[in-house]
């Protein structure tokens, strides 16, 4: 039929040049914040690229979301403006007709979503967690780079070492400004070795010297050394296999139904019913007055659209703290959602139905 065909055509098309305009946005402002955390010594440098790709990947569901949503207010708000709507309303066609050619075009998108939330978004988060994890646990010597400070990973500590040789786990002129307790330190050594004693790091310095300053009583001290043992991780590598519920797949999560793993199925499930909401909502919220010279749909569309997503971070929340149960929340949230989008569809297709009948009846009395 003409009415289904023409509808979808115009929906696809916006719908794929609006994904490649929130996804140029995602990956730029992706880009810049990795780099930051590589700058920072977060991540290893050379990770930047495969860390923006799982991050690119774990977002494609809120952009298929988001983009969906963005398509159908354009396109059936340009109905609205260019009186399209206006021919189908005469034809005898309801605006609850528009929902079969919309959900027709949406079902691989929304497919797509669940796809991307019970599969793909807990194996990008596995998959950068490991590479952060793996970074974060190199030694400190490891993480600096040669002939620049560098923090170390709780942040106590300021390293400035130099490299010996092709060995990442020994170095020369060490630097180490330490900040503890009330307590600064300055410890300078000739050389500088790791070592491991059980679950825990250790720094070795040989031939060197370590100046300390107490901050309330001022008292300074200077203590010379042949051996010194500098404590550089006290993370046991045991946890290192402990995944948090983001990075679990959801057979896992259904296994050990914790509050925490509910919160994250909730979130998971969440997203996929939304993306069927917002579908419904925006046939709905597309509606505009052609006569109009401003058009505030499409703000209040998007305003909808976070104010929806951040329930379904809420009820994560809340689900994850035990306030409520995981169905109970689905229910309320999404039940009244999807309550939302058929009620704004039919006061669509029934309100001018009412407002004639009123006219009609004030006419006759």
């Amino acid at each position: 039929m003409l009415f289904d065909s023409s509808t979808r055509s115009e929906l696809a098309k916006s719908f794929g040049v609006t994904l490649v305009v929130i996804l140029t946005i995602v990956l730029t402002s992706t880009l810049i914040r990795t780099l930051g955390q590589a700058a920072g010594g977060n991540v290893a440098p050379q990770d930047v690229v495969l860390l923006m790709g799982y991050a690119t990947i774990s977002y494609l569901a809120p952009m298929l979301t988001l983009s969906l949503f963005v398509a159908i207010i354009l396109t059936l708000g340009r109905f609205y403006r260019e009186s399209e709507m206006t021919i189908w309303f005469a034809s005898g066609i309801p605006l609850s007709r528009f929902v079969k050619p919309v959900l027709r075009m949406a079902w691989p998108v929304l497919l797509g979503v669940v796809v991307l939330e019970l599969l793909v978004w807990p194996w990008g988060n596995q998959n950068s967690t490991e590479l952060r994890d793996r970074y974060q646990k190199r030694g400190d010597l490891s993480r600096v780079a040669p002939g620049q400070f560098q923090s170390s990973r709780d942040g106590s500590r300021v390293f400035f070492i130099e490299r010996d040789g092709d060995n990442a786990a020994t170095g020369r002129n060490v630097f180490i400004l330490g900040n503890q307790h009330e307590r600064e330190s300055v410890t300078t050594s000739a050389r500088g070795r790791l070592e491991m004693e059980g679950d825990d790091r250790f720094l070795v310095l040989d031939h060197g010297q370590r100046n300390e300053t107490q901050f309330k009583t001022g008292d300074k001290s200077l203590a010379r050394f042949e051996q010194y043992k500098v404590l550089t991780d006290t993370q046991a590598l045991a946890n290192a296999n402990q995944l948090p519920p983001k990075a679990m797949a959801t057979l896992d999560l259904l296994r050990s139904p914790t509050t925490k793993n509910l919160g994250e199925l909730c979130w998971r499930l969440g997203m996929i019913l939304g993306g069927i909401n917002m579908a419904l909502l925006g046939i709905g919220l597309a509606a505009s007055n052609p006569r109009r010279a401003s058009n505030w749909n499409l703000l209040f569309a998007l305003l909808t659209f976070i104010v929806y997503f951040n329930l379904i971070n809420l009820s994560q929340t809340w689900v994850a703290n035990g306030r409520l149960s995981m169905p109970r929340a689905l229910v309320v949230l999404h039940g009244s959602a999807l309550f939302l989008a058929l009620a704004v569809i039919w006061l669509r297709d029934n309100g001018n139905r009412f407002c004639l009948r009123r006219r009609l009846k004030g006419a006759a009395a």
